[in-house]
């Protein structure tokens, strides 16, 4: 559950006489919501309030994009953005993994297509691809605004695909089933229309799903949780129910465990209780059984029979410890949950954190984070235990699983740093081969990369990192972009992005990156030390490296600007109320603001109370009222011009937080620039056109406030 802020939180709003967004809180909540002058801003698709963003774009584009050096970011950015030497990162489909498939967007696919080769072809310079399906012509045929959002197959010659489109880049989706032999939607096959839905195949005519089936069936956090079964030809409303949560999960889902054949050796369940804590069934004979797993803990891949799982809190009537990786034998299992016996895999270190598990044929995958450096090992189980190897990767890089073959041990990897270009390793059983190279997009000749530790307010040591020229003065003077997110156990690595170093590092900016607590760096641990009361820590971690770089005489006050999206976008806002005298320039991409109503004004909120606390109760909003930006705005300080981005399609982190930001910014005499993408969801773009005029906008931005 931890990406779900990141990559698959919906929204559901219910009208009444107002959206239910724009409605008060609950009556045991605090009365000062009522009082909110700016409420109407939340209606996100109400006449005033699409009419005021529009108003503002009117006022704020033409500052950035008159700045004379907004057209040459905005060619550059694009240029990058769409570049066709980027390498196209694949995945291993069909019997065999004998197909590897791709979905690509470029300057002549702006909407992309999908996919597909072989690896003979996919390992030279100009791969032999052959188109699935192209979003451009079906959007234009279907007159609609398609964004893609995945495919799932069947197993295991992936032929029939659960193609999941967005209308604008929203997080609901319309699935329908794609035939990728013939390369058609399957007449008469499966649609689910848009929603906001969890589906998964049992075979070619059988599918879980769990979606909104009317009142009563979706949760406060705007998730299904009622899940059914349904079978080729059976119309929606008439869907057999298996199993059903309740309106204070946070979503209920279904996925079958496979034997690289593609056969079923298992049908589990996963009620999501809260965000990080999930119950998880088996279907046994039909009926839902309940396993017993600690609640944070998470299923991760089945090999050669055994379950693999994820702890991030102590197993201990099984002797095991927060951060394991362990493994039980799913037979056992099934026969007696209850007798159970898990077995040891792997135990970080308290500098590692377990990144991403997965498997191949007779491999266990793992991606670890060791001291925010990349390291993958293939696990391999025995009758004596579990034996590793490490895989030959570049060292001090991030590293990432690009895929893994089901009925081979094939397994596709990345690496990349802030400097160096990403590489593609291809490993199967023996040393792994570059097989692909990207091009450099900026000169990078001359700068260097340093790791520092800044000292929080309570002691603890921050790690963050510094990309710079080798020759710049520590005087204070150079402009310096600090970003962090901080949040939901997701770590911030190393990684090359060819806009930051064309855009800003070849400029002659710095860049910062800094692993503050909250993130998955170091482990559940260095999570959970950022949660609820404890949320300071986390802004107190990213004060102190600022603080740091100040005092190291790299940047100051006047030349540094921080930049932060979504939770990243609520650090920013902190920032700004907490220690403006720290900051010149703050970008707040669609953001968290207003902390006392993100439960109950639509998107996905609701589900981040275990991350925040709820700001509706009042003994949470005791200590969210401390930080919570919206409600900490006050007249008379020294805040810098903001620039506040968001999406009305966004509808994960609902547009109002930003909205709001702006107009009280503004209605206390602040100076504020901002810019709603009509279409976008929450990457606040929808196809690459869009996404290069952001980061244009963006960078204009700051080199106005940190360069002249």
């Amino acid at each position: 559950m931890k990406q779900l802020l990141l990559s698959a939180a919906v929204a559901a709003l219910t009208l009444s006489s107002l959206p239910a967004s724009a409605q008060p809180a609950a009556s045991n909540g605090p009365s000062a919501t009522q009082a909110d002058p700016f409420l109407w801003l939340e209606d996100i698709e109400g006449e005033k309030a699409l009419n005021w963003a529009r108003a503002e774009n009117a006022r704020s584009l033409p500052v950035l994009q008159g700045d004379p050096r907004y057209q040459g970011l905005f060619d550059n950015a694009l240029k990058i953005i769409t570049a066709q030497d980027r390498i196209p990162m694949a995945g291993f489909a069909g019997i065999g993994d004998a197909e590897l498939r791709n979905y690509w967007q470029d300057k002549e696919h702006v909407r992309g297509i999908w996919r597909r080769t072989t690896m003979d072809s996919y390992r030279t310079a100009t791969p032999d691809w052959e188109t699935i399906l192209d979003l451009d012509a079906l959007s234009k045929a279907e007159g609609k605004n398609w964004v893609w959002k995945g495919s799932n197959c069947l197993p295991p010659d992936d032929r029939y695909c659960l193609v999941s489109l967005s209308d604008g880049g929203k997080d609901a989706v319309t699935v329908r089933e794609y035939d990728t032999v013939e390369k058609r939607f399957v007449e008469g096959g499966f649609v689910a229309p848009e929603g906001k839905q969890n589906i998964s195949w049992l075979d070619k005519d059988t599918l879980m799903i769990a979606r909104d089936w009317g009142p009563g069936t979706m949760t406060k956090s705007s998730y299904p949780f009622v899940l059914g079964l349904w079978k080729r030809g059976q119309a929606l409303d008439t869907v057999k129910e298996i199993f059903r949560g309740t309106e204070d999960d946070i979503s209920v889902s279904g996925y079958a465990l496979r034997d690289p054949s593609g056969a079923i050796q298992a049908v589990f369940i996963n009620r999501a209780v809260s965000f990080f804590e999930s119950e998880t069934y088996a279907l046994i004979g039909g009926k839902p059984v309940k396993l017993p797993f600690p609640l944070k803990s998470s299923v991760q891949s089945l090999i050669e029979g055994r379950l693999i799982l994820t702890l991030d809190e102590d197993w201990g009537a099984q002797g095991l410890k927060q951060g394991d990786l362990v493994s039980l034998d799913l037979k056992a299992l099934l026969a007696d949950p209850a007798k159970a016996k898990a077995e040891l895999v792997l135990r970080p270190t308290s500098r590692q954190s377990i990144e991403s598990v997965t498997n191949t044929a007779n491999t266990l995958v793992v991606e670890l984070n060791d001291n925010v450096a990349g390291v993958i090992y293939a696990y391999r189980p025995g009758k004596d235990g579990w034996t590793k190897q490490k895989l030959d990767l570049p060292a001090n890089s991030s590293l990432g699983i690009v895929s893994v073959g089901s009925q081979t041990d094939q397994v596709l990897a990345s690496a990349a740093n802030f400097l160096n270009p990403t590489t593609l390793w291809l490993a199967n059983g023996g040393a792994p081969q570059q097989i692909k190279a990207a091009p450099a997009k900026f000169d990078a000749s001359g700068m260097v990369i340093q790791q520092f530790e800044a000292t929080s307010k309570d002691g603890t040591k921050v790690p963050y990192f510094v990309v710079h020229r080798k020759d710049i003065k520590l005087d204070g003077s150079n402009p310096t972009l600090q970003y962090a997110y901080g949040g939901f156990q997701v770590s911030m690595s190393p990684s090359y992005s060819g806009t930051i170093g064309k855009l800003w590092l070849e400029r002659g900016g710095v860049y910062v990156l800094a692993n503050i607590r909250g993130g998955g760096e170091f482990g559940p641990a260095w999570h959970q030390a950022g949660l609820k009361e404890n949320r300071q820590r986390v802004y107190d971690d990213f004060f102190a490296v600022s603080e740091d770089l100040i005092a190291r005489k790299i940047t100051s006050p006047r030349r540094l600007g921080i930049m932060g999206g979504s939770n990243g976008g609520l650090l920013m806002g902190v920032a700004l109320t907490q220690r403006p005298d720290l900051y010149n320039a703050v970008v707040i991409q669609v953001p968290l603001f207003d902390m006392q109503r993100y439960t109950v004004m639509g998107g996905a909120g609701a589900s981040w109370a275990g991350e925040y606390g709820d700001g509706t109760k009042p003994e949470e909003w005791a200590y969210i009222s401390k930080y919570s930006p919206y409600q900490n705005i006050k007249p008379g300080q020294k805040y810098p011009e903001v620039y506040i981005e968001t999406s009305t399609k966004d509808d994960r982190v609902h547009p109002g937080h930003a909205r709001k930001a702006a107009a009280k910014l503004q209605s206390l005499g602040y100076k504020v620039l901002y810019y709603e993408n009509i279409d976008g969801g929450h990457a606040a773009s929808a196809n690459l056109n869009e996404t290069a005029m952001r980061v244009a906008l963006e960078y204009s931005y700051l080199s106005r406030q940190l360069m002249d």
